[in-house]
């Protein structure tokens, strides 16, 4: 897999060294046990994948490219290239504008725009419509389109759906960015619905099977279907596709009851009524929430962390995975560590900020207070690394970051000689 320029604040010299070490021993990424730097006083478990994926660095590296390149010029982001707001807020004070907010929003009319200005698609990629309006314009939309490879997977699964006469159901949150273009990519084709989650499945799965009256489709899913769109006709062959940064299990749940559903109606497993789309799980995703299943798996953790933007979807389910086991902290940043020791985090289920004053234990079940970090797929690794130097600062006699570092470097070299790597 390629490499990208990305610049170095965004790197971290902790995590840098552990993901070498870890690299040169696992070079394919097959083992999914964590890291664990153990300094003394307290320790930490890190996931073996988090922060940037192959789609951000992407995203990034072209940003960046944009703005070296564009000296002079207006230079426009279509909304956040990512859902990190460290991210976002070095491309504004570069000169980079956002036309529109996360929602959707108008922050400058698309009117304003000129032929010479220069305008970046996002990693999560934009409409067909918007595309199309911004071509009218004379705007290059190509040039510097972030579009996510995996993404863009997506949309051409979709397009193969819908030329087969498929709907296409996709699992996503309904006005994320990258839902609201794969339903207009598939609209293009086809036909589209969205679903949240596995409650409306199991209603959609009920209509499908006949176990529910089609007559009450519209109760449930008004205004996220495309134009025109008739259950009674269009829920005869569907496939499913997701958001890739939903959480991969859930998203195969809902493609497996849906399976299920339409095999109860028609009698049969071979029907050809509905199309198999494991394919279009990313790997990123899946990689970071299978990680962070195997980090839970260790014993005697006191508690977790997880770092990244808080209206990042993929952060989210991650922070849904640790709460399943752990007191669980969603943080942005080591900014949420406040002076007197109160620590601000978010609870994403309410979508409120939240304080709790020195949550860090002073003994742990193994004697030594353990904590699981990670981060999700748009969080640099820096902030990981300064808010594992912060909670370090909470324990005074721990050991120096140096000495673990090359204590675990040593470790694994020693692994990697004796398995021959």
């Amino acid at each position: 897999m390629r490499s990208f320029e990305i610049p170095d604040f965004y790197k971290s010299p902790i995590i840098s060294r552990v993901k070498h070490a870890r690299k040169v021993l696992d070079p394919r990424k097959q083992d999914f046990s964590p890291s664990v730097l153990d300094f003394g006083a307290v320790k930490f478990v890190l996931a073996r994948h988090f922060g940037f994926c192959y789609g951000v660095e992407n995203a990034i590296e072209i940003a960046y490219k944009a703005i070296d390149e564009n000296p002079g010029k207006r230079i426009f982001l279509l909304s956040q290239m990512i859902h990190n707001p460290e991210v976002n807020s070095d491309l504004k004070s570069r000169g980079v504008d956002f036309l529109m907010d996360t929602e959707g929003n108008v922050l400058t009319p698309i009117t304003e725009l000129k032929s010479d200005d220069v305008v970046l698609i996002p990693a999560f990629g934009t409409t067909v419509e918007m595309e199309a309006h911004l071509e009218q314009l004379g705007v290059d939309v190509a040039r510097y389109n972030t579009t996510c490879p995996f993404v863009e997977k997506v949309w051409k699964r979709s397009a193969k759906l819908a030329k087969e006469s498929h709907t296409v159901i996709i699992h996503g949150k309904p006005t994320h960015e990258e839902t609201r273009a794969t339903f207009s990519h598939a609209n293009a084709s086809g036909h589209a619905l969205v679903i949240r989650n596995m409650e409306e499945a199991i209603v959609l799965g009920e209509l499908i099977s006949g176990e529910r009256p089609m007559d009450t489709f519209g109760s449930h899913f008004e205004g996220r279907t495309t134009e025109g769109f008739n259950p009674e006709v269009h829920l005869n062959k569907v496939g499913v596709v997701n958001q890739t940064t939903m959480l991969a299990s859930e998203t195969q749940a809902i493609s497996d009851r849906i399976r299920l559903a339409v095999e109860k109606r028609e009698g049969s497993a071979d029907s050809g009524q509905f199309a198999q789309t494991r394919d279009t799980l990313c790997y990123a995703t899946n990689d970071n929430q299978q990680a962070t299943h195997a980090a839970l798996k260790r014993d005697q953790l006191d508690m977790a962390i997880v770092v990244g933007g808080y209206n990042s979807s993929n952060t989210s389910h991650l922070v849904e995975l640790c709460e399943e086991k752990l007191p669980t902290f969603f943080i942005q940043n080591e900014l949420e560590f406040k002076a007197d020791g109160m620590v601000s985090h978010f609870n994403w289920r309410a979508g409120l900020h939240q304080e709790t004053m020195s949550p860090w234990p002073e003994t742990g079940q193994s004697g030594v207070p353990t904590i699981l970090i990670t981060s999700g797929a748009s969080c640099p690794d820096a902030s990981v690394d300064r808010v594992m130097q912060s909670i370090i600062r909470f324990y005074s006699d721990a050991r120096i970051v140096e000495d673990v570092l090359m204590e675990f470097e040593q470790r694994h070299a020693l692994k990697s000689s004796a398995t021959g790597s």
